[in-house]
């Protein structure tokens, strides 16, 4: 399936934090979906921004019009339902001087576009209602492709229709799995199809627009979006106020509503129960407010559904990931709550039941996010909070404690500041260049840690997985370049690219309607050893076993995604040199005996199988087999697991469930990799590498 990551989606999803609320939706008349003068004037400075100020450098013509058009059409109808072959020829034929129309701002065609996509939908949506007065044969041996991006588009409506019916036989099916009664599914689908018609006549021009810019700005590159003045305007109020919500960024996969990432300190990550993946299918306000299905509904209706004043509870109904395509959901309460910045902050522990040796005590730093208190720095107050600070305290606080070495754990890390990125590395280094900027021009600026002494110069290792982004990769390459700690884990998330916000009226003069704003990839982040951290990401020194099965993740799944490259190296010295080999060796020893491990490689083995689906059986007893098996292979090593540590497993999807047992199941599950890390740490010192002592070296 492709991945899409639209930064439009994710502006948008912002708003999950906040309390405003969207206009109330009225259908918008087919007369009223044409190009207006302001957005022609909006289109053009669009293309001149772009082509100008762009990371990646733009032209304009033939071939990447084309291109435009195509990823239009795929936007609007991924999954090959709507349109027909002949709308797509009538819609190319008409485009052959796209390029010229676009830098002309001129948008016929892609209104054109839109408007018959309305009609196809409405004739989809009421063909659909008719398939609902039918019956259905779920003994029949046939199959429905649920990820259809390759197939080619439908030659006739007799093609279209099969491929509905099969995609209705199979939202029914889905529903008839989950123990849904046949008039609670007509029911449920019915609402489903008339919803899906009716949020299609609630797009009105400037959201045809939006719609058709993000596809031109995705075909460059998968982190620059338009945002039209509405959206705009939505996303200010949620930067004002207090982040309130369940901390959660979302975005658009075709008709689902999928997780893409949880805020430190927010409801949904304290939970345990939403992850990175998981489908969002259902909403529901308070206690006993009726469950709302939202498949199939614009991802801005989703987040005004999900979000909410603080103190107030909504209901997700949510699909895992690692359920697939079957029918296993699980409701999750969630209290909106303010994110405060103390709920993000770093932590630390100590791991003092390692196997390497007597008396041997690893320390742990665990560090969500990049944070700053830019508001309390900028009153001038002296004691503001960030994660330099905070580590700082916390290192002096282990070495008290007399640990032999210490991990930084960056698991599940987003990113952040730069400036923290930066400053944290200078706890573990004694001056130096940190990363490498290169804009847009070709200029090259270097992020350097200025500040003499080191917090902490004894044995390090950092441990990272495939959602540790930006800052941590900043922070993880910088350590692993100058050879000052081992870097352990995953690949990182390869996002090595910088946006910023740019206001397209700043570059018409005079009165006129709002253009919105762009938001655009002007630079490029670089290690100081001259690779990039974008696409590849950080290569841990010694890599686990969840690693050989990361296919499609990170910046490597999004399309059209800047490639990596390298630029000449900064001056730097290297404070030390890893040798991993006896390390790497001793690790996978351990991690093959490991009941833990084997857990972890077969959860990211059924992930992969998940993301390589493209499609589903449409007989029951072959489907209900599919769910019981892959439900058994998710939950037997994780409850072998559990008892190998003396750990009574707990059912998840129980009525009554025991809170604080779950939370030990948990805590349990996350100490895996961590553990592992440390005892990697353990080895390094065993064998000799450096000093085993800790020495606080404090900065004036």
């Amino acid at each position: 399936m492709r991945q899409r990551l639209s930064l439009t989606s994710l502006a948008i999803t912002l708003c999950l934090f906040a309390t405003a609320s969207l206009a109330t939706p009225h259908t918008v008349p087919l007369s009223e979906l044409f190009p207006n003068p302001g957005q022609t004037k909006a289109a053009i400075v669009i293309n001149k921004v772009l082509e100008r100020y762009h990371y990646r450098k733009v032209t304009l013509d033939r071939d990447f019009a084309r291109a435009v058009l195509a990823r239009y059409l795929d936007d609007l109808d991924p999954n090959r339902a709507f349109f027909l072959a002949h709308d797509v020829e009538r819609f190319e034929n008409g485009a052959r001087r796209f390029d010229e129309n676009l830098r002309r701002g001129e948008l016929d065609v892609a209104f054109d576009v839109f408007r018959v996509y309305r009609m196809r939908v409405d004739e989809r949506v009421a063909y659909a209602l008719e398939l609902l007065d039918r019956k259905f044969d779920f003994d029949r041996t046939e199959l429905y492709a649920f990820d259809a991006e390759n197939t080619p588009w439908a030659k006739d409506t007799a093609e279209l229709d099969d491929r509905w019916r099969r995609r209705v036989k199979n939202d029914f099916l889905t529903l008839k799995l989950a123990d849904k009664s046949e008039s609670e599914i007509r029911e449920r689908l019915t609402k489903r199809y008339q919803g899906l018609a009716r949020r299609i006549h609630q797009f009105d021009g400037d959201d045809v627009f939006q719609a058709f810019m993000n596809s031109y700005t995705g075909t460059i590159e998968p982190h620059t979006s338009y945002m039209s003045p509405a959206t705009s305007e939505n996303f200010d109020i949620s930067m004002k106020l207090s982040l309130e919500g369940i901390g959660a960024v979302l975005r658009g996969d075709n008709e689902y509503t999928v997780v893409q990432s949880t805020v430190p300190g927010g409801p949904a990550r304290d939970s345990g129960q939403v992850r990175a993946g998981d489908q969002i299918v259902g909403v529901a306000q308070g206690l006993d407010g009726p469950m709302e299905d939202v498949v199939g509904w614009r991802l801005e209706d989703v987040v005004d559904k999900i979000r909410g004043p603080k103190g107030s509870v909504v209901r997700l109904q949510i699909m895992p990931k690692s359920s697939g395509s079957t029918a296993h959901t699980r409701e999750v309460s969630l209290v909106r709550n303010e994110i405060k910045l103390e709920d993000q902050a770093a932590k630390s522990y100590v791991v003092d039941k390692l196997a390497n040796g007597p008396g041997l005590e690893i320390g742990v730093i665990e560090i969500p996010a990049f944070y700053r208190d830019f508001e309390a720095e900028g009153a001038g107050r002296s004691n503001f909070r960030s994660t330099t600070r905070d580590v700082r305290a916390l290192i002096e606080k282990l070495a008290a404690a007399g640990v032999d070495g210490i991990v930084v754990d960056l698991r599940g890390n987003g990113g952040g500041s730069l400036a923290e990125a930066t400053s944290l590395t200078g706890l573990f280094i004694d001056l130096g260049p940190v990363v490498q900027v290169k804009d847009a021009f070709g200029k090259v600026e270097v992020e350097t840690d200025t500040d003499s002494g080191v917090a902490y110069d004894g044995p390090l290792a950092v441990l990272v997985d495939r959602e540790s982004a930006s800052a941590s990769e900043i922070f993880a390459a910088a350590i692993q370049d100058y050879g000052r700690g081992l870097i352990i884990g995953e690949p990182t998330f390869g996002k090595g690219t910088v946006q910023t916000l740019i206001d397209l009226n700043r570059y018409v003069p005079g009165d006129h309607d709002d253009l919105g704003r762009l938001r655009l990839t002007m630079a490029e982040f670089f290690r100081i050893s001259g690779g990039s951290t974008q696409l590849r990401g950080v290569e841990p020194d010694i890599r686990f076993p969840t690693a050989d099965y990361m296919t499609k993740h990170g910046e490597r799944s999004l399309e059209n995604a800047l490639p990596w490259t390298r630029i000449d190296p900064a001056r730097f010295k290297k404070v030390g040199a890893v040798e991993v080999g006896r390390l790497t060796r001793r690790s996978a020893e351990r991690i093959a005996g490991d009941f833990g491990f084997k857990m972890l490689t077969e959860r990211s083995k059924l992930m992969r199988d998940v993301d390589e689906q493209k499609q589903v059986s449409l007989r029951e007893s072959d489907r209900r087999a599919e769910d019981d098996a892959r439900e058994r292979r998710f939950k037997a090593d994780q409850d072998r697991f559990l008892r190998s540590q003396g750990i009574t497993p707990v059912d998840e999807d129980a009525d009554e469930i025991d809170e604080d047992a779950l939370e030990v199941q948990r805590d349990a599950i996350a100490r895996i990799e961590v553990d592992e890390a440390a005892r990697i740490l353990a080895d390094e010192i065993q064998l000799g590498r450096g000093s085993n002592a800790i020495r606080s070296v404090m900065r004036n």
